[in-house]
């Protein structure tokens, strides 16, 4: 039986719900597909628009501007993963093979989840693998996390470090790796794919070589302690 997903989104990240009508779907399902082909910087709202049949103004009634609607999608992201780590691993008992579980979440690809047929969390993950930074990455940081833009992230790190901890209680910084753990997936991930010499990897382009160095990093650490 699978659990209902249902992501609770920051109200201040959008002017309208993008998840109440078909017009605030489509402008998510189209985002997720331009940003994806094209990349952020070539992302538009005209050219939303365009594809979607609709016109700017439609879009703008629903976010403030490009950025806000790719914190929306970076949050959404990372709402969607925690549900799916949570989801699978709920019956492990056992911190050690929890963890191993929740790194091969991180470092392997995503599946489109058919419960949420607006937004392609395969081209999302990729997206938060080249693009994801961006959404922090800013001179506005300071003013956004104020709003508790980032909240899902954070929340994410929390669960992962959490499962750190049951590991090894005396381990000193479970939020840290936990973050760590995350961003080196992503990086990994897109230097395999792109820049394989930065990696040990070459380009096998094999996502268990990036676990099993995750592994090998996250239980050395906290074998050492």
């Amino acid at each position: 039986m699978k659990l209902q997903l249902h992501i609770t989104m920051n109200d201040a990240l959008f002017l309208r719900n993008p998840e109440s009508s078909e017009l605030g779907k489509n402008i998510l399902k189209h985002s997720v597909q331009l940003i994806h082909k094209n990349g952020f910087e070539a992302f538009t709202f005209k050219k939303l628009a365009e594809v979607i049949g609709t016109t700017e103004a439609g879009i703008y009634r629903y976010f403030e501007n490009k950025h806000k609607l790719l914190v929306y999608l970076a949050a959404w992201y990372w709402g969607w993963l925690e549900f799916q780590i949570s989801f699978q691993t709920n019956n492990i008992k056992d911190p050690t093979v929890k963890l191993k579980k929740v790194i091969k979440l991180l470092a392997t690809a995503v599946e489109d989840d058919e419960q949420t047929s607006y937004i392609n969390e395969n081209l999302l993950h990729q997206i938060i693998i080249a693009e994801g930074s961006k959404a922090y990455l800013t001179k506005q940081v300071g003013e956004d996390n104020k709003q508790h833009f980032f909240k899902p992230y954070k929340d994410l790190c929390l669960v992962i470090g959490n499962i750190i901890s049951a590991c090894n209680p005396k381990y000193k910084y479970p939020k840290s790796l936990a973050s760590t753990i995350i961003e080196m997936a992503h990086f990994q991930n897109f230097f395999m794919n792109n820049l394989p010499s930065l990696t040990d990897f070459g380009n096998t382009k094999e996502e268990n070589k990036i676990t099993a160095f995750l592994n090998d990093l996250v239980f050395t650490s906290l074998k050492k302690v």
